[in-house]
This record gives C-alpha cells, sequence and structure tokens, in this order.
C-alpha cells in the first residue's frame, strides 16, 4: 500500500497521530506500507518536528520523503528574491496563482507533478494493490487519479475535514462545476472509500454526492492511551487550580480575546478562579510568525491574570502535561462540521472540560454525557466566566467515582479501536479487485 502522508511524523502536526494510526493498523493488517510524504526539513519551517511521534511507527513501515517544502515560510532573508525583498505581498500573491497554475489549491498545488512522480517511481519499485491518500492537501488527490489513471491501483480518500465544505462557516466551500469541483467530482467518483471525521461532513458528502453515499464511511480521530495521564488526585485548593490548553493556536486573535475576557471575570467573582492559574500550551504560529504574533501580544498582556505561555508539547510529554492540570479548556473554532482532535484526548483525561466553542458544534455531541462537561455556552465571556467558575467546583469536588466515569466516558474514542474497522473494511473493499488482477499491472 502506498500512504500519502503529507504530516507524518516526525512532522509536530495533529494529523501525525492519525496518520501513524492509519500505518501501523495496515501494517498489523498484513499490508507491506510505503509513506510518502516531505523532507523532515521541511517541517522546520512550520511547526517544526517531535522525535517522540516516530517511536510508536512500526518499523515495517518504509517511509519515503520528497524535497517539497513551502517557500512562503521560509525565514532566511539571503534566500529571498529581489522581488519579495522589496514587495513581499506581490510576491506572495504570484506564489498562489503560480501553484493554482498547477492545482486549485493555492499554496500546495505545485507539488502536483513531484507527487504523481513520487507515486509512480514507488509503484515501479514496489509494486502497489492500493492507495491511502490523506487529505489535506488536497494535490494528494491529483497523484492518487495518476496511479489509478496509469495504472488502475484502487486508492481512498481520508478526507478527515472534507474539501468540497466549509468546515468553518458551513455548507459549501466550492460548486460541483468549479475548477475544484471537478477535480473532486472525478477523483472521488472512483475511490474504493471515503473517509471523514464525523456524521455532519459524512452527511455533506452522501448529499452532495448520493451515488457514492455506501462509499463514505465516518472514522473518527480518537485519543492514543499514552496521552492519558495518572488518576487525578485531589487538587490542593488552598493554592489555586491550573487550568490548560493543549492544542495549535490557530483560530483568530478576537477569539482569544473573547476566553481570556471569560478568564478574567471569573477570576473576578470567584476567590478560586482568582488564586488559580491558566496555561496555554502548543504551536502559536508558522514559519516567521511562530510565536511572535497578535496571539502572543494577547497572551502576555494577560499575565497579570495568572496567564501563561509553556510552548509546544513533545507527544512523550502529553499525558505529564495533563497530569500537573486541574481542568481542561477546549478552544475550538468552527460549528457542527469540526469535532477536533483533541476533544478526545481531553475526554480521556478525567479532568473537568470548559468548552469555549459555539453550542452547535460536534465537540458538544462527543462530549455529552461527559459528567465533568461545563457544557457549551458559546462564545460569549460572561458565558465562558461562568464555565471556568462551574469547571474549578467540579475539579474540587468530583469524586473518583465521578473522574472514572469520565474516562470510561471515553474508552469507546480510543484511537485504535476507530481505525482498527476502518482498515479492516477498506482492505475487504480491495480484494475483489487484486483477485481479478486489477491492480498492480
Amino acid at each position: 500500500m502506498i500512504y500519502l502522508a503529507i504530516g507524518f511524523p516526525p512532522a509536530a502536526k495533529s494529523c501525525a497521530y492519525r496518520m501513524r494510526e492509519t500505518a501501523n493498523k495496515f501494517v498489523e493488517l498484513g499490508w507491506d506500507v510505503t509513506v510518502l510524504t516531505i523532507a523532515e526539513e521541511s517541517w522546520e519551517r512550520e511547526y517544526g518536528l517531535d522525535h517522540t511521534l516516530s517511536d510508536p511507527v512500526d518499523p515495517r513501515v518504509r517511509v519515503v520523503e520528497l524535497p517539497l517544502a513551502r517557500e512562503d515560510l521560509e525565514t532566511d532573508i539571503r534566500l529571498f528574491t529581489e522581488d519579495r525583498a522589496l514587495n513581499p505581498i506581490r510576491w506572495m500573491q504570484r506564489e498562489r496563482e503560480r501553484h493554482l497554475e498547477h492545482f486549485p489549491e493555492p499554496v500546495f498545488g505545485g507539488w502536483r507533478s513531484a507527487l504523481e512522480q513520487g507515486v509512480l517511481d514507488i509503484h515501479r519499485e514496489f509494486p502497489a494493490d492500493m492507495l491511502l491518500a490523506s487529505c489535506a492537501p488536497y494535490v494528494n488527490l491529483a497523484a492518487a487519479w495518476k496511479l489509478w489513471e496509469t495504472h488502475k491501483v484502487p486508492y481512498a480518500i481520508d478526507f478527515r475535514d472534507g474539501w468540497s465544505v466549509d468546515v468553518i462557516g458551513g455548507g459549501e466551500a466550492f460548486t460541483r462545476d468549479s475548477e475544484a469541483g471537478q477535480w473532486e467530482d472525478r477523483v472521488l467518483s472512483d475511490a474504493t472509500a471515503i473517509w471523514c471525521v464525523n456524521d455532519p461532513i459524512a452527511n455533506f458528502y452522501r448529499e452532495r454526492y448520493p451515488e457514492l453515499a455506501e462509499r463514505v464511511h465516518v472514522v473518527r480521530n480518537g485519543f492514543d492511551p499514552d496521552s492519558v495521564p495518572e488518576v487525578h488526585g485531589e487538587p490542593a485548593a488552598e493554592e489555586g487550580l491550573t487550568f490548560g490548553y493543549l492544542g495549535s493556536v490557530n483560530f483568530k486573535p478576537a477569539f482569544l480575546a473573547t476566553v481570556l475576557d471569560g478568564w478574567r471575570a471569573a477570576r473576578e467573582r470567584d476567590p478560586l478562579v482568582a488564586r488559580s492559574r491558566f496555561e496555554i500550551r502548543g504551536h502559536i504560529g508558522a514559519g516567521a510568525s511562530r510565536e511572535a504574533n497578535a496571539h502572543m501580544t494577547l497572551i502576555r498582556q494577560a499575565e497579570a491574570d495568572g496567564v501563561l505561555f509553556g510552548g509546544p508539547v513533545a507527544k512523550a510529554e502529553v499525558a505529564a502535561t495533563y497530569g500537573r492540570w486541574d481542568a481542561l479548556v477546549l478552544m475550538l473554532v468552527g460549528g457542527r462540521f469540526v469535532t477536533s482532535g483533541k476533544v478526545y484526548e481531553f475526554m480521556a483525561s478525567g479532568l473537568p472540560v470548559v468548552s469555549c466553542h459555539e453550542v452547535d458544534h460536534d465537540a458538544s455531541h462527543v462530549l455529552a454525557g461527559h459528567p465533568l462537561w461545563t457544557g457549551a455556552v458559546g462564545l460569549d465571556a460572561e458565558g465562558i466566566a461562568d464555565s471556568f467558575v462551574k469547571a474549578a467546583r467540579m475539579a474540587v469536588e468530583a469524586t473518583p467515582e465521578q473522574r472514572a466515569e469520565a474516562r470510561a466516558h471515553s474508552a469507546r474514542f480510543t484511537r485504535g479501536l476507530l481505525m482498527a474497522p476502518a482498515a479492516e473494511q477498506l482492505s475487504h473493499a480491495v480484494r475483489p479487485a487484486l483477485l481479478a488482477g486489477g491492480a498492480g499491472a
């Protein structure tokens, strides 16, 4: 199997967890897996590398790296062209236009020929019986189609968040008759399976392509057991609590400002929260804007309110990080089309969870029934303040039975349990083609 997985470990990307589990599951099922990704050096321009992500990758997984990188994230001005140095905005516009000439994706479209050649080269050396493409980037679809067009190798698409669905704003991102729509229509029409991370996205595709409805499957993200901390004891309330957020800070500054306003309001009305801390961990910005942006300004301005930024967390340190916190703050953009991967980890921690997202959000459906969840109140600072106060009380009053119930609520979302049936189903789906000699030709 060729696995198109740009973001595979050790890339410090949230998608790396899903990709790692996917590759490992197919190896367990007897597949010889070759991952096609980009060079490690390329990730240093974005969020960086986390080599602890690579430790659990099955040693039988073969990884092929292409020398591709995002030029717009280059920070060494000695490598800039004169045009980029003198007029960076115009250069960026032309860079986007250059990518769009190859594929309708303004940041990655120019990678098309290299990815197509990459899968053909792998197939020449290790004849493939199946290809699985993980999106984004969506230019991976072109490479999947190329191998199908030239060698009729069956393929599946792990859309994760989908392409033609606007997961943040809701509804359609582009029409079926647009260039992107025609590409999606063409590639999905011959796909063996189409994976999505939640029911709203899957239903969007079933309605958009009713003839493909039976091939659309929900494959949720889930959590890794090694990210779950030891059972949390009773916190020292007299010293104050530690609220924590772990994840990429990729939402708008105004969103973060609202959450921080809610935190300040909670400190004003509750003495326990007033002597507590709010720690933000993860990646803030990429390339030249890494930890040098409006989000960092807001966090620094809130230091007097007990807010601090602790930087990214290596995968091997995730459980210990959760173990030092008393309650979690789930900051998410979007609505019913967005779940996020962190919601599963947050549930499994057994800690109180403060929801800072829209009420009609898929994370709300996942958290429903969690005994230590404050509930979704929307993006209103006063409502969020009430949730902080409520979570603080939960943290000091939760019984061992409630914490155990919270962990039990998340048990069905273990990443391996969610991925195993999907990998088995896809393996069975391509077998008729293999028996008929339709692949590897």
